[in-house]
This record gives C-alpha cells, structure tokens and sequence, in this order.
C-alpha cells in the first residue's frame, strides 16, 4: 500500500479529517486538485460545537486569536436572535473567523502531525477490492495510481469519489440563487441601511466588506451563471436604494438552494464527509461546521478499524450518527430558505410578514430558542445508544467539567482528550479503580484508552450521581454508570471498554 488514507480534497472538513487520522498514528495523504489554498472564504463562521471539538484538540486558542466572538446567531435571518449563551458550554458563542483562516490552521495542525499534503493532484477515478483502493490522480507528471486501504471524499458536492463510488445523492435541484461579493471599497455609512433591508453586509479583515443578498428579480438566475460588477450594483439599487459605494471587487459569487444527502455516507472502503455527502442553502453557516463534525466522527473509527482494534460495526456506526444529522442540517435550511423565498414573492409577502413574526414570538420563548440554538450550533447533537437500559447520559456530549487530578496538570475533562484516545473517567473518587488492570496495564487498554480518578470536580448538574464515566475520542460519551456496586461497575466497564475500544 502506498498509504492507510487518501484524503481527497483539502478543504476544511477534508484537513480536519488528515489530522485526525495522522494523531491516530494513520499514514495520510491529502490530494487536492486546486494548486495553492482557497484565499477567498464562502463561510466565515465557526459554531460553539466547532470550537469544542478544537478545544478538545488544544487548538481552540489559535482560533481564538484570529477570530471574533459574538454570543449569538440567527435563523432565517429573523430579528430576534439565538441565545447561544443560554447553552451549557464554554464556548457559546459564534466565532468569526473567515474559511481561508481555518484551512490555514488546520493545515498547520496537519502537516505538524506528518500529513503529506499534494496540491495540483485531481482525482479522476478509483476502484475498490476486498483489500483496498486505487485512486487514478492526474498530477505534474501527468497520470498516475496510487493504492491507500481506505480513501474518504471530502471533494465537495461534485465529489468523484462519491460518483465513482456509485453512491447516490438524492435531495431536491436549484430554485434560488442569491450572490456575495466582497469589495475592496464600500460606504462603510451605508452598511447599516443595507441591513435593514435584509442584505448581509459585513466588514472582513485586509479592508473588504462582503454583501449578502437574494434580488427578487434575479433570484432564478442559474447558480453557473457569472456575477458581474454592474449585476451587484443594480441589486443592491433596488433593495437599497443605492449601491452602498461598492467598487473593486475582490470576490463574486453566485450561490444556490440545490439540497442533497448522499444516501449512504460509507461503501465499503469508501467513506465521504463534508459537502461530498450533504450540500444546502448556506443558511445560518451551517456547511463547513457539520463537515468538520464529520471528521471528527469519523477519524477515530476509521484509524480503529486500520489498526485492527475496531469491535464489529465501529465504523459502519459513522453513517448510523451521521447521516441523521445530515438530514437534520438539509431540512432545516430549507425551512429557513423556504422562509426567505416567500418574503420575496410579491403574491405570498402577507402570510410570510405573519409567519416572521409567529415565529419571532415563539423564539421569545426560552425552550424553543433553546431547542434551534442547540440545532444549529450543534451543542444538541447526540446519538442514540445501541443498549435501550442504557444511561440517558450515553451518546451525549461530555461537559468540559473542571477536574483535580493528582500528578496531572489537567484541569478540565477536554485536557483529557488532546491525544485522541478515549477516556476513562472515575468520578467517584474511590480507591478500589483498577486503572491498571481495566485500562492502563499489559494486558488491557493502555494504548487507546486513558483512565483517570479523581481527587475533586467542580460537578455538573447532568452527572449527578454518576460514578464512571467512557469518554470517546470525539468528545461523546459512550457509557456511563451510576451504581455504587464496586463489582458490578467493574463488569460494566469491561463490557463497555470492550464494546466501543475493542478486545484487550
């Protein structure tokens, strides 16, 4: 084998993926068709979830640095907000932060870990057998084939890894197409009346400002048709009264409402993640978070089953918590584009002016803005457990709880989790944890599973009564227990180590 993986694809969700596979000890290599990095970002938001998942790592701070913080988001665009900060993280907020900047991180991330990076490498086809891969790249030298176990398109919503795989993308094609633009000059007096017709206008860092808008009158334009300077300023006349000052373009753009789920995330060596398994509206800036999600579901279970400790079913579970997810992120764009487009239509603007505002009074409601806040920042993703007696705590996501451990400079739950491995956690501060014996020794977990007890944590109202507790790589959790019974959790934790880390 030439390599464990090929990613294909070098975009957020596709580097995110490498990474984590390489901090596995997987052989990686990314190919990318394009020959430098992306410079101009279509997203320019990280959610709460996203910025977990880099804490997890100990990463969150080199996103923190560059980007910019704002406690809440929106939905369809409506007035009143969603309250990330009412959600139980320490990350409950939006962080600015354009895609080009992410790529950049997480490509350091991944060439600091061994990642071999090809930019200029297209992939035109592959093949699978019981044994492999062999993926068809056409590079500087021309033509070549390279032969990895297990290849993962992370090549966007025209993935060929997809099509060659003969996956199916289903969903429903364009009928709405908005444009963006980010310029080099702007009327900076201006912005604030753009918003108040609905266009986005944002500054961005080197001093452009990006537009945001749907132009009722070009809004079934097809999505491969050019933007041009003069189209921009004409819409931005009719919805604004003026043209805001735009000149000197840097990025145009047209984008549309075409929304598919691919019907399976996994054949056989061939898995996708990212815009190569799901594509929608990008409403509320959920694209790019959910494929970095992915990634993180993923590179754990696939590293697994490489280096042949994944218990049966691992990795077939990344399309059984996943796909879910994914459909749950096509829908509800599509609720807020459907909620966008009839705003727009002259004949249906009355009963959506009612709707807006229906729904405004219900987003004033503490439970319900709760329950889209956790929607779309992803806090409220959790996946179901396969053991119906399980504890309501298993699937969910580990709260960041603040730990003390003796001989450990940890201090929080997600310290424990920067080397990628799974995590055992004591939190009944008992003496009789047999770290070695059940996680840590010769014959047991030591080289997936780290198992800790502590002296004291700042608890949470969720583990209330829990005595221990398995935490996955991705941060979820994957069993707990709350009996008192030092045998019977002994059992327990056996059967739960060795269904999620494999045989000792």
């Amino acid at each position: 084998m030439d390599t464990d993986v090929i990613v294909v694809g070098a975009g957020p969700t596709g580097l995110m993926l490498a990474g984590e596979l390489a901090l596995a000890g997987v052989r990686t290599r990314v190919v990318e068709r394009r020959d430098a990095p992306q410079q101009d970002s279509r997203a320019l938001t990280l959610h709460p979830r996203s910025v977990e998942l880099m804490d997890q790592r100990g990463l969150a701070g080199r996103f923190l640095t560059l980007g910019r913080t704002v406690p809440g988001w929106h939905f369809a665009g409506l007035d009143t907000q969603l309250d990330f900060g009412a959600l139980d993280s320490r990350h409950a907020y939006t962080l600015f932060l354009a895609q080009a900047r992410t790529e950049a991180l997480l490509e350091e991330r991944a060439r600091e870990l061994g990642v071999e990076i090809r930019r200029g490498y297209e992939t035109t086809g592959l093949r699978q057998d019981r044994d492999g891969v062999e993926v068809d790249v056409r590079g500087p030298a021309g033509l070549e084939t390279v032969r990895a176990r297990y290849v993962a398109g992370c090549d966007g919503g025209r993935s060929i890894v997809r099509q060659e795989a003969g996956i199916d993308f289903p969903g429903a094609a364009e009928t709405l197409t908005g444009i963006l633009g980010d310029f080099t000059m702007a009327d900076p007096d201006s912005l604030g009346r753009a918003r108040a017709k609905g266009v986005l206008a944002v500054p961005l860092e080197g001093g452009l400002t990006r537009f945001v808008l749907i132009d009722p009158e070009r809004m079934r334009t097809p999505a491969g048709e050019p933007v041009t300077l003069e189209e921009f300023r004409d819409s931005l006349i009719r919805i604004c009264g003026s043209d805001c000052g735009i000149d000197r373009p840097r990025w145009l753009s047209r984008f549309g409402n075409a929304t598919r789920l691919a019907e399976r995330y996994r054949s056989d060596r061939v898995l996708l993640a990212g815009d190569a398994a799901h594509i929608h509206f990008p409403a509320a800036g959920q694209g790019l978070n959910t494929g970095l999600q992915d990634a993180m579901n993923l590179g754990w279970k696939l590293a697994a089953e490489i280096h042949g400790w994944a218990p049966p079913g691992l990795l077939d579970t990344y399309h059984d918590e996943r796909h879910p997810v994914g459909l749950a992120v096509t829908e509800n764009t599509e609720v807020q584009t459907l909620l966008a487009e009839l705003t727009l239509v002259p004949s249906y603007q009355r009963p959506a002016a009612a709707l807006r505002k229906l729904l405004e009074d219900l987003l004033g409601i503490k439970e319900v803005n709760r329950r889209l806040a956790g929607l779309v920042s992803a806090l409220g993703v959790g996946y179901p457990a396969a053991d119906p007696g399980a504890d309501p705590l298993v699937g969910a996501r580990m709260p960041n709880i603040a730990l003390s451990i003796a001989g450990s400079t940890a201090s929080r739950a997600y310290e424990l989790l920067h080397e990628g491995r799974f995590v055992l956690l004591n939190l009944a501060e008992e003496q009789d944890f047999d770290v070695d014996g059940d996680a840590g020794g010769d014959g047991g977990w030591a080289d997936r599973v780290t198992a800790v007890t502590t002296t004291g944590h700042r608890g949470h109202p969720g583990l209330d009564g829990v005595a221990e507790v398995l935490v996955r790589p991705d941060g979820h959790i994957a069993w707990a227990t709350r009996t008192t019974d030092a045998a019977v959790r002994r059992t327990e934790r056996y059967h739960a180590l060795a269904a999620w880390a494999g045989k000792p």
